[in-house]
């Protein structure tokens, strides 16, 4: 290795979203002067990709960025760089109190890391206007998921909902989508590196598209996609329930390469939260989508994320909430607490819930979760799958590790698979599933 040769650790926190800008820069990085390695204890270079949506992800960000800034003090590290949200919320703060921490990079400033690494830019806190419109798309990407196969598609950036509980409007800047064409290029790139599933990401997925002039929306971007060679499955992550483009739910219905699962944040069902959270929606209109989404796509695994404990939830809210859910069946459901965060509209709402009854009020509602995942999972046994393999198990050479269509990477969970002569990374294969736990499944590949 060359003298002035430096290998670079990078941690990626927080959302998908977030992973694809860490991939951005990971591809941006010169080869002949740096190479990636997935151990902090040999890198050079440390890059924390941070997360703030949260009081949780913040902590996460920050126990992290510490942890890093010991290994600099101790001589193990060169330099320490941190980017993404957490420096874009607070660029003053954190200069201040970490000067262990080399160059501070916000979301829209993530082209600059280069040139920081290269010595190129002597600036400190890289922290602009999240509303950067000039935003590279054909930027190259590095796929980090494992094996290669699947990966994350991004098709918009930022948010131009008024959620009063959330931070990424501020942090993100309003929607900008990217045109048809730049998704598609991007998608045939995927393709043609070996990529057969597509997990298409955004904030706000639904409102794809309305932000251009000419408008266009997410129906016709994936009619354009299912036309790309080489991609097997297409996943819909982040659509909003307010507004389903025209077409929608038909295309999803007819086209083969859409898979069955769709993830739609809800965070509520009680009006009058659903009205101090500004979500734009109602109860009832709801309950109309999913009961239209259930009629026209048997098979549909619908994910959805709850929000408990905000500022006014009465008792009523919460066990009508509870009530939905065990109507509602959601395949798949993860939820979290309120968390007060400054800058937001909730931050100054009255009826502050205390932290237990938050707590409290999360530990039921996955409670109920977790039996209804499990009666979900005890139906599929004996059903015929198909299963996006991933890998080979540590326990056991006979033993593969992959997805049905209804298990989204990294969020759910999947299924074991035993071997056979065409059962390999990448395959998509038939299986029998043969056993069933709270979230996993285990299935046999049916001969060819």
């Amino acid at each position: 290795m060359e003298p002035d040769h430096k290998r670079v650790h990078f941690i990626s926190l927080g959302c998908p979203k977030n992973r694809v800008d860490t991939e951005t820069m990971l591809a941006g990085l010169p080869g002949a002067r740096y190479s990636i390695t997935p151990h902090a204890g040999a890198a050079d270079i440390v890059v924390v990709n941070t997360c703030a949506f949260v009081e949780d992800a913040k902590v996460e960000s920050i126990d992290t960025i510490l942890e890093m800034a010991g290994r600099k003090e101790a001589g193990d590290i060169e330099k320490l760089v941190v980017t993404g949200c957490l420096a874009q919320r607070y660029p003053a703060e954190l200069a201040r109190d970490m000067p262990e921490v080399d160059h501070f990079v916000g979301t829209n400033d993530l082209n600059l890391v280069t040139e920081i690494l290269d010595g190129r830019t002597g600036t400190r806190v890289a922290v602009g206007d999240p509303d950067r419109r000039g935003f590279d798309w054909e930027a190259p990407r590095y796929n980090s998921m494992r094996g290669g196969h699947t990966a994350y598609l991004k098709v918009s950036e930022g948010c131009s909902n008024k959620c009063a509980f959330c931070i990424i409007p501020s942090l993100r800047g309003p929607q900008r989508s990217r045109s048809v064409a730049s998704v598609v290029a991007e998608a045939r790139g995927l393709a043609e590196q070996g990529v057969v599933e597509l997990n298409l990401i955004a904030q706000d997925l639904t409102a794809y598209g309305y932000d251009q002039t000419p408008r266009t929306n997410l129906t016709a971007l994936l009619e354009a996609l299912a036309q790309v060679d080489g991609v097997r499955w297409i996943r819909l992550m982040y659509a909003y329930p307010r507004s389903f483009p025209k077409g929608l739910i038909d295309l999803m219905a007819r086209e083969p390469k859409i898979v069955p699962y769709l993830d739609m944040p809800l965070q509520h069902i009680a009006d009058g939260v659903l009205k101090a959270m500004r979500r734009g929606t109602r109860g009832e209109t709801i309950r109309k989508r999913v009961a239209e989404l259930r009629a026209k796509l048997p098979g549909l695994a619908l994910r959805t994320t709850m929000l408990v404990g905000y500022p006014g939830e009465t008792d009523d809210d919460f066990e009508a909430l509870l009530a939905f859910v065990e109507e509602a069946r959601f395949e798949r459901l993860g939820a979290f607490a309120y968390s007060r965060e400054e800058g937001t509209p909730s931050h100054d709402l009255p009826d502050q819930l205390p932290a237990d009854v938050k707590t409290a009020r999360l530990d039921r509602l996955m409670y109920a979760q977790r039996r209804i995942a499990r009666e979900i999972n005890a139906e599929m046994v004996g059903r015929r799958v198909e299963v996006l393999v991933e890998k080979r198990s540590e326990e056991s050479d006979l033993v593969w590790i992959g997805r049905t269509a209804q298990q989204a990477p990294e969020i759910d969970g999947v299924t074991w698979l035993g071997s056979a002569d065409h059962v390999r990374p990448g395959a998509i294969v038939e299986a029998v599933v043969t056993q069933a736990t709270d979230y996993d499944l285990v299935a046999e590949p049916i001969p060819v």
